[in-house]
């Protein structure tokens, strides 16, 4: 695997509104010294920010590993489509995205209400009022694996209900990365460039996990427990104090964690998904 010069993560936001100060963005570079929390010019990120931020990154050419914390994709492997039933249900993740953008062009700050509240779609979707399905719902290949392998509890991204309602946020992400036009690929939909910038899906609480979280306290609020994460993976302290917002330190501590496995070739090669590289793709991390 090629080195990277930067690495960043991305604590994602899929609520209403313009800015949301659920996003949040740390880097770091090669070495021991912890990530840093970069924040923009009007204190709080939009998700055009972000956009605008990665084409920037884009533009400069920079060898930076950008792990986003939400699902570029949504469950396809177990139905045969992404929405069964519907006849203009896309064939890949890429042309999921470009649908998503169409029928939520009208949304403000990259929201993604066009696509929960078709009449068609919207029945596939937990939302209030309205369980689309039982128990835990439709899972992608990875997530599946990430519940077998390593303990872990991820949501479905049809879910809009309750603190687990990961599907705005997974919908307003294809809009960012429909938007970028594969000017920054995002692997496994996207080869790994020779050179310049390439996102890949993270999943906050698998870096939690490999820091020795357990898999049930994953989030960390305050700087004594974010700088024992970060110890456990190999830097330096944050230089941070007193309670901290857990997106924050989502953010910096999967930074950190990206330096670490960057060249692990295990994690850019799982065994046994290529089948679903074009449709579901995968987390970065994923075994």
């Amino acid at each position: 695997m090629r080195p990277f010069e930067r690495f960043v993560a991305i604590d994602w936001s899929g609520a209403v509104g313009e800015r949301q100060r659920g996003i949040a963005l740390a880097e770091c570079r090669p070495g021991l010294s912890a990530p840093v929390l970069t924040t923009p010019v009007a204190g709080v990120w939009s998700r055009a920010d972000i956009c605008d931020w990665l084409m920037e990154l884009a533009v400069a050419g920079s060898r930076t590993l950008v792990g986003l914390d939400l699902s570029p994709s949504l469950p396809f492997e177990d139905a045969g489509a992404f929405f069964p039933g519907w006849d203009r249900s896309p064939l890949d993740a890429k042309a999921l995205w470009a649908e998503v953008e169409r029928l939520s062009a009208d949304d403000p700050h990259l929201a993604a209400s066009g696509v929960v509240d078709h009449p068609e779609l919207r029945d596939h979707f937990r939302r209030r009022g309205r369980a689309a399905f039982a128990g835990r719902g439709r899972l992608r290949r990875c997530e599946q694996r990430q519940r077998l392998r390593r303990g872990l509890s991820p949501s479905s991204c049809f879910n809009l209900v309750g603190a687990a309602q990961v599907g705005k946020s997974s919908l307003t992400g294809m809009r960012v990365l429909h938007a970028l036009g594969g000017r920054v690929p995002t692997w496994p939909f996207d080869p790994v460039p020779g050179d310049g910038p390439v996102i890949v899906e993270i999943y906050t609480a698998i870096a939690a996990l490999d820091a020795g979280r357990p898999a049930g306290r994953a989030k960390m609020r305050d700087a004594v427990t974010l700088d024992a994460a970060l110890a456990a993976i190999g830097s330096e302290p944050s230089g941070l104090a007193g309670p901290l917002d857990d997106h924050a330190t989502d953010a910096i501590l999967s930074a950190a964690w990206l330096r670490t496995r960057a060249d692990d070739a295990a994690l850019w090669t799982p065994d046994g998904l290529d089948a679903v590289a074009a449709t579901e793709g995968w987390t970065f991390g994923v075994r």
